[in-house]
């Protein structure tokens, strides 16, 4: 057998990739497993999206190599977003990126802008790709808690008392996954300054702003955020679009030339139909997010239910697609989750892989119908 890099020796099998195979098994048996555990939405996208899609295989460019850059179109009509929802100004042709999925961006940016032994600040609780990306290109994480009683805010203070001197970048996501937590206009500056000060290269992840929040931002909207920032954003959660894979990734031209050379040597460009639906998604007017978090709404209020059925408890101020809950004291979230599935058939997310700081916590998804809900509440009783 030939050996593997060593690299490979510095992941694991991503934890989804892994337990769906026991809910599989489970499912494939005859148990009524029911799902809140992954965060892929189970509604249609709009309507006018799947038409675009449909109408465009008949283009006659539709079925060829497309460009690395992505549709002038498409790049238009992010623009427009983060102008119309964010109120950011950036050039569609020299400060926008289309990505297969901003999880792409992840590795992009990190084969951009790391060496070998450069330091990664990476939140803890925070999501794992994060890290497997930083450990695969031979980086070194440095993480940075969170904590309830700091709003899942980073502690700079905390933080200034590491070693900064070969930190190059640092992983925030906010609204944050997964705990809900929103940013304010304070802590998005206070980003910018301390990134400033070190001359760190700040990713903020911000693909849930949509998902009840009344309020989405930007970290590019704060005078000089351009200088020492970048930002994520994705279709997958805000246009129930996650099985198609778009994505961006904003900022200063000069970043933005260094991840498409990345970029331009690993993939040929997202399909042409794919981007007609996303521009047509991208358009959608607020009444597009009024319904969508409709739907939510009543859904969380039925999770709220089945966390207290639990005696977990949560903050009902958080935002995005899950509800992040506190277990009762000294229970340990992995077997917790597990004793639920294997007894009443529900599969719920441990804190704990998001992190140690996510011990004594469990995540569950709103992407379930409210019958699975109903269903779910009515098994514990």
């Amino acid at each position: 057998m030939i050996e593997v890099a060593d690299r490979l020796n510095t992941v694991e099998e991503y934890y989804f990739s892994k337990k769906l195979r026991e809910v599989n098994l489970l499912i494939a048996n005859g148990k009524p497993v029911i799902n809140l555990g992954i965060g892929s939405p189970d509604m249609r996208p709009p309507q006018k999206v799947i038409d675009a899609l449909v109408e465009s295989l008949q283009d006659v460019n539709a079925h060829k190599y497309q460009s690395y850059q992505g549709l002038p179109a498409l790049r238009e009509a992010m623009a427009g977003f983060y102008k119309e929802h964010f109120n950011v100004s950036l050039s569609q042709t020299t400060e926008i990126l289309p990505l297969m999925g901003s999880k792409e961006g992840i590795m992009h940016i990190s084969m951009a802008f790391l060496n070998k032994g450069d330091g990664v600040l990476i939140p803890n609780p925070g999501y794992p790709t994060y890290q497997s990306v930083t450990n695969l290109v031979e980086a070194k994480a440095m993480f940075y808690e969170l904590d309830e009683t700091n709003n899942w805010f980073p502690d700079f203070k905390a933080i200034e008392k590491q070693d900064l001197s070969k930190v190059k970048l640092m992983w925030v996501n906010y609204p944050h996954m997964p705990t809900g937590a929103g940013a304010t206009e304070q802590l998005f500056k206070d980003l910018i300054a301390f990134a400033k000060r070190y001359n760190i290269l700040i990713v903020n992840d911000n693909p849930y702003s949509f998902v009840l929040n009344d309020s989405p931002k930007s970290i590019m909207s704060i005078p000089g955020a351009k200088d020492v920032c970048l930002e994520l954003n994705s279709l997958s959660k805000t246009f129930n679009m996650a099985g198609w894979r778009v994505g961006m990734v904003v900022g200063d031209s000069n970043y933005i030339n260094h991840i498409l050379k990345v970029k331009s040597n690993m993939d040929s460009g997202m399909f042409y139909g794919i981007q007609k639906g996303a521009i047509e998604a991208l358009k959608c007017s607020s009444m597009w997010f009024v319904t969508l978090n409709s739907v939510y709404r009543k859904r969380r209020e039925l999770v709220w239910k089945l966390a207290k059925a639990l005696h977990c408890t949560y903050d009902e101020h958080a935002t995005g697609l899950f509800v992040w809950a506190k277990l009762p004291p000294n229970i340990k979230s992995e077997a917790f989750i597990d004793s639920i599935l294997n007894i009443n058939y529900i599969f719920i997310t441990p804190g704990t892989i998001f992190g140690s700081k996510g011990e004594g916590y469990i995540r569950f998804s709103l992407c379930a119908s409210e019958e699975e809900l109903v269903e779910a509440i009515a098994r514990l009783k």
